[in-house]
C-alpha cells in the first residue's frame, strides 16, 4: 500500500466537504487565516521595539517593583 494518489485525496476532500460543509469550512479558513496574519502582525511587532511603553529590563537581569498591601479584605473580593 503506496503512498495516496490525487483520487485518494479527491476523495477524502469530497467527504470532508460533505460531512463539514462548505460554508463552515469557508468559516474555519477564514479563522485561520486571521490566526496567521495575526501572528505575523505580532512578529513583526516584536522586532520593533521601539514604542515608549516598551520597558527594557535592566542589563543585570533583575527587575524593581514594589509590593502591595495584601492586608486590606477589599482586594481579594
Amino acid at each position: 500500500m503506496g503512498s495516496l494518489s490525487i483520487w485518494h485525496w479527491l476523495i477524502v476532500l469530497l467527504i470532508v466537504a460533505l460531512v463539514f460543509g462548505t460554508k463552515k469550512l469557508r468559516n474555519i479558513g477564514g479563522d485561520l487565516g486571521g490566526a496567521v496574519k495575526g501572528f505575523k502582525e505580532g512578529m513583526r511587532e516584536g522586532d520593533n521595539p521601539a514604542s515608549p511603553d516598551q520597558r527594557e529590563l535592566p542589563r543585570n537581569g533583575t527587575v524593581d517593583v514594589e509590593a502591595k498591601d495584601k492586608t486590606r479584605s477589599s482586594d481579594y473580593r
